[in-house]
């Protein structure tokens, strides 16, 4: 999914004027190009997200857009994030961490579960569990992608997001999957979802939503843009479950989406997190 973000940044940026180089950290022994100002961060996943790249680019003292080096750790490490939450007060669902894969289901969370490997984006790995009965083959198959696996008190409820670009909240996106879960496949198949941006809300709810969501969004320590998934149970009531430091730019992601309904196009979103970046500097 990096490089469907890439491509589309690359355009957009070429369509602005700007000369563009593309590097894929993958390469061993990438190079910045020497006349690079700033850097546009579109990777999803590990060394990405996680702030590997963020630091190497702190010791080469070049701006770069998006979260630092700390705020990116945390958010990527869904554990890390749980705590960050759990310090703020922030509302999330409960959970608890599985560290072994005969972990027997959890006595003090009752079923239905998520099972969510600790270290993966973009949900991959990610399990629903009903009943006892799925749990070991839930868990191994999340185990595959992780050994260290988040299990989650699973909110029957609305899935939204909130888009967050320079410190204020876009409108709020409801994503509703035609058939399962918000998984990788209903996030990345077009036509899979249908979204409603913004969200059917009341305008108290709205406000409610987004100021939790920058709330949550400062308390791993986000910075310039991002997105915070949450889910509203049927009282309506938000549970934070991740903050995104670094969201799909493609055809069918929610941070764009947010911003169009805010009047800010595709060119301009990515012309605004460079901006960003250049104002730090």
């Amino acid at each position: 999914m990096s490089l469907r973000s890439g491509k589309a940044v690359i355009q957009a940026l070429k369509t602005l004027g700007h000369y563009v180089h593309e590097v894929d950290p993958q390469e061993p022994g990438w190079q910045l190009d020497s006349k690079t100002e700033v850097v546009f961060l579109a990777l999803h996943g590990e060394y990405g997200e996680d702030g590997q790249v963020q630091e190497r680019l702190e010791q080469e003292g070049v701006p770069y857009t998006g979260t630092g080096i700390r705020g990116s750790r945390v958010a990527f490490d869904k554990e890390l994030t749980k705590h960050a939450f759990e310090k703020s007060d922030i509302p999330t669902p409960r959970w608890l961490m599985l560290n072994d894969p005969g972990d027997p289901t959890p006595s003090g969370i009752a079923a239905p579960w998520v099972l969510k490997p600790i270290r993966q984006g973009s949900s991959v790995g990610l399990q629903l569990v009903d009943d006892d009965g799925q749990w070991e083959t839930a868990l191994a198959a999340a185990r595959k992608h992780d050994e260290r696996i988040l299990c989650e008190e699973r909110i029957i409820g609305r899935e939204i997001t909130v888009g967050i670009l320079a410190n204020e909240a876009l409108p709020i996106v409801e994503v509703s999957p035609k058939a399962g879960a918000y998984d990788y496949q209903n996030k990345y198949t077009v036509g899979a979802t249908e979204y409603f941006c913004p969200a059917v809300l009341s305008t108290e709810q709205a406000e409610a939503i987004s100021k939790l969501g920058l709330k949550a969004f400062d308390a791993v320590g986000g910075r310039d843009f991002g997105r915070v998934d949450m889910m509203l149970d049927a009282e309506l009531s938000p549970h934070v479950l991740e903050v995104n430091t670094l969201p799909g730019l493609t055809e069918t992601s929610l941070l764009p989406m947010a911003a169009a309904t805010a009047g800010l196009d595709f060119n301009m979103l990515c012309l605004r997190m460079i901006e960003l970046a250049l104002e730090r500097n």
